[in-house]
């Protein structure tokens, strides 16, 4: 049951929140919401079209713009015109398999730094000149080498996701209670059994940390990753709605991107409580 102190903290976030918006539609009261956009794609909307100066739109407008993308989110009128529902599942898609590929790839690795004083002299230095890289930095060279825009924005969510979790994963492994190791070892239970049973579950609320930063830093870099490639994805829908100087859209952008990372991390933390336990 929700104790007095979360529903003290629901009222003053709704408090914030109603003030927010209520500053928002007083300082755009009586401006237009679109300006120069397609009539049709404005009918699409919920919108009516108007020349003349771009205006910030309201949380009125920007609600009727919501609800026009959830009576239509899968909508496909070409290349340049596909609804919310198809770009966010374009983004999400590469986000998962870019994080899938991290998983497989920093878990074990941490594994083998943190159980491994010798290996992990031996990987620092290439760690520690690899992870400072802006994602980004790697985009030309994906785009030279896999010559597909959709593969190397997978590539770049799995350079950006990978360090996190491999750190977080060794420090959680090289910090597991020496007293924990020294009894599976007079147990005699082998390196691999004592990884499983002994070093995972103690490891696995730092480990499930990493992964819930990766996952934050992955839809960041999605984003902007998807306004250099072009093509499809949320990121790619902003700049496009940008470029229609539909600044309602971008808003709407702004707030499912801001809602969608706010459920991957949230899955994220309910996998850390999951996995942890009161000693």
């Amino acid at each position: 049951m929700p104790t007095a102190q979360t529903w003290r903290a629901a009222a003053i976030s709704l408090a914030i929140l109603v003030a927010f918006l209520s500053v928002w539609h007083l300082a755009t009261r009586g401006t237009g919401v679109t300006a120069n956009m397609d009539p049709e794609y404005a009918k699409l909307m919920g919108q009516t079209a108007t020349q003349g100066k771009s205006a910030m739109p309201g949380p009125f407008d920007v609600a009727t713009t919501i609800w026009g993308h959830l009576k239509s989110p899968f909508y496909d009128n070409g290349p340049n015109d596909k609804g919310l529902g198809i770009q966010l599942a374009y983004s999400i898609g590469r986000v998962g398999l870019g994080y899938l590929l991290a998983v497989l790839v920093a878990i074990p690795i941490g594994f083998l730094i943190g159980m491994s004083p010798l290996m992990s002299r031996a990987l620092d230095p290439f760690i520690q000149v690899l992870k400072p890289i802006s994602p980004l930095a790697w985009m030309p060279l994906a785009l030279y080498t896999i010559k597909d825009s959709s593969a190397s924005a997978i590539f770049v969510i799995f350079i950006c996701s990978v360090w996190p979790m491999l750190l977080n994963t060794a420090f959680g492994v090289a910090s597991v209670r020496k007293e924990w190791l020294n009894v599976a070892r007079t147990l005699e239970v082998g390196t691999f059994r004592r990884a499983f049973t002994v070093i995972l579950p103690a490891a696995a609320p730092t480990i499930v940390t990493g992964m819930r930063i990766s996952i934050g830093i992955a839809w960041l870099v999605i984003v902007a990753a998807e306004m250099l490639v072009g093509g499809t994805g949320i990121g790619y829908f902003v700049w496009n709605q940008w470029n229609n100087l539909s600044i309602t859209n971008v808003i709407v952008a702004i707030l499912t991107i801001g809602v969608v990372g706010m459920i991957l991390d949230q899955m994220l933390a309910a996998l850390g409580r999951s996995v942890t336990y009161p000693e």
